[in-house]
């Protein structure tokens, strides 16, 4: 099992940045990427950063040049970040935390509100 727990959402003025971090333990090990994922009202729920275990990340479209996801590890967390700067009113949504450990595995955090405003 691995618990994600998230925090670093809010309100933010078009242009400006917020930086989200998603803290991943239990059986951290077993991981092999983790990522964000995000959701606006009416929406379907979409990939915007995602990291391997090896440290290679890649971005949705909508957010290259302006996000950038890292990873720091110690010996019981893994830590994933997303720096998210110029900010847009589009990028509002829930953010979610994601895992993939194993071969099937996916694990989900709570989610944490972004709100941009114009």
């Amino acid at each position: 099992q691995v618990q994600l727990v998230e925090s670093g959402g809010g309100l933010v003025q078009a242009g400006g940045s917020l930086r989200l971090s998603c803290a991943a333990s239990g059986s951290i090990f077993s991981i092999n990427a983790m990522g964000w994922y995000r959701q606006a009202p009416g929406k379907q729920r979409e990939l915007v950063a995602r990291i391997t275990s090896g440290g290679v990340p890649n971005y949705a479209d909508s957010v290259k040049g302006r996000f950038t996801i890292s990873i720091s590890r110690d010996n019981a967390v893994n830590t994933v970040y997303l720096q998210m700067n110029s900010l847009k009113p589009e990028d509002t949504a829930v953010y979610y935390c994601n895992a993939g450990a194993g071969p099937v595995h996916i694990y989900w955090g709570q989610g944490t509100q972004v709100s941009v405003s114009s």
